[in-house]
């Protein structure tokens, strides 16, 4: 069975001028490779590691690319564009991801990057993104910290090993950017710090090369 959103393992049955098609199980079919993501090395028979997700016509469809989160996941995302509908995310396929107005704790904007846990809609079964990420972090606050450290360091090599909010930044403005309380950005400062990857200063964090 294949799992939208998430890395799945097919089988490659068919080859056509626009790509290949990859054996998706009774019930979803023969899903699409497209043309742009085949290699040289790709032979009918073989199987290979593929994300699924659905296409701008809401086709099932396989890609080699890796997007920075999967479907339970949380990530840093920057907005690339908006609509009446909501925002789109930069998250590493072609086609970007969506976060309604519903989703937001504001009105996201175009340049802006925001801290978002991967969803699929149960309704459509599209893939989204939530700003609302509350609901979904169950573990204890510590633990919480400790992820949102890996989400802080990977930001930085991100943006030139730096971030211009420090232990003294006023807490909407580490909400607003991070989508966490201060004591949560803190704590992630802290933990970076103990393990000699960052310099703090007045002016924020800085990565160490």
């Amino acid at each position: 069975m294949i799992t939208l959103g998430k890395y799945n393992t097919l089988r490659i049955v068919k080859r056509v001028d626009f790509g290949l098609y990859l054996d998706g199980g009774t019930e979803s079919g023969e899903v699409l490779l497209p043309q742009r993501f085949v290699t040289p090395a790709m032979h009918i028979g073989d199987e290979i590691e593929v994300f699924l997700y659905l296409d701008h016509e809401e086709r099932l469809t396989a890609t080699t690319e890796r997007p920075l989160a999967t479907v339970g996941e949380f990530a840093y995302l920057e907005c690339t564009w908006t609509n009446e509908y909501g925002a789109f995310l930069k998250w590493g396929l072609q086609k970007d991801l969506f976060c309604p107005f519903r989703e937001q704790k504001q009105r996201m904007e175009r340049g802006h990057t925001y801290y978002v846990y991967v969803m699929e809609d149960s309704k459509t079964h599209r893939l989204m993104a939530t700003a609302k990420v509350e609901r979904y972090q169950k573990t204890t606050g510590r633990q919480r910290a400790l992820d949102f450290a890996e989400i802080l360091l990977r930001y930085l090599y991100e943006n030139d090993g730096y971030c211009n909010l420090s232990d003294h930044s006023p807490a909407d403005d580490i909400s607003a950017r991070f989508g966490v309380s201060k004591k949560a950005y803190k704590q992630a400062v802290g933990d970076l710090y103990r393990r000699h990857l960052i310099t703090i200063s007045d002016d924020g964090i800085r990565l160490n090369r």
